[in-house]
């Protein structure tokens, strides 16, 4: 039994009903009408349909039956929510629970999955790693954040009001894991593009007021997200190689 493509066939039937099968007309029609829609019925039809296709044993009618009941329930759970990114990941975060529970049950892996978890969590590298990155996306935002609050009351409003809500935290962020990844991977080049690559969008136009003190503090800012993430990246390896 090939357990990888059974959690491929299952995760090929998923992208194709929630996605490709799922235009935006139809979706519009979920929306308005809930549980009154009749597409919503023929969407989690299709969603257990598909991956009893694709799985091509009639025997696991059940795991596609499963698939459709919580497809039901999940959608349900959904259209009673804004459409907003965060019940977008939640939503999605749950129906691929649902298909790596039904996963390791048709590969028999259910009974090994507590013990791989306790062996996981006894794994130094693993928690070095995972540490590393914990710590360079949340306790270093906070560390940066403080140390460059001084400065913040100095930015010209314009400059504010002109950014997007929280746009500089989410920069840092992903800023921070590419560093860590590229220091991890021996990709220490791609960080160069990195930091080229940052400072061309950042770059603004100097004749407007407070526009030095705006790209002052940005660099302030950047220089901190890096320094910290490459002694971190640097303490990683240390550990793990």
């Amino acid at each position: 039994m090939n357990t990888t493509l059974i959690l491929l066939q299952l995760l090929l039937a998923h992208l194709l009903t929630d996605f490709i099968l799922q235009p935006n007309k139809l979706i519009a029609h979920k929306r308005k009408y809930k549980a009154k829609s009749w597409f919503l019925y023929i969407h989690v039809l299709l969603a257990g349909v598909l991956s009893l296709v694709f799985l091509q044993e009639l025997k696991w009618w059940y795991a596609a039956l499963i698939i459709s009941i919580t497809h039901l329930i999940i959608d349900l759970w959904k259209l009673q929510r804004n459409d907003s990114l965060k019940y977008f990941l939640i939503d999605q975060g749950l129906h691929l629970l649902v298909i790596f529970v039904i996963w390791l049950h048709l590969s028999n892996m259910l009974p090994d999955l507590i013990p791989f978890i306790g062996g996981v969590l006894q794994d130094q590298t693993f928690l070095v790693i995972i540490t590393g990155y914990l710590f360079i996306i949340f306790p270093a935002g906070f560390l940066i954040g403080k140390a460059t609050a001084r400065w913040q009351d100095d930015i010209a409003p314009t400059h504010k009001k002109e950014s997007l809500e929280a746009a500089g935290r989410y920069i840092g962020i992903f800023e921070r894991i590419l560093v860590l990844t590229f220091i991890l991977s021996g990709n220490f080049s791609a960080i160069g593009f990195l930091i080229a690559a940052k400072s061309i969008l950042r770059f603004s136009d100097k004749t407007e007021a407070g526009a030095r003190k705006q790209t002052e503090y940005v660099l302030i800012g950047t220089l901190m997200s890096f320094a910290i993430t490459i002694v971190t990246g640097f303490l990683v390896s240390h550990f793990v190689f």
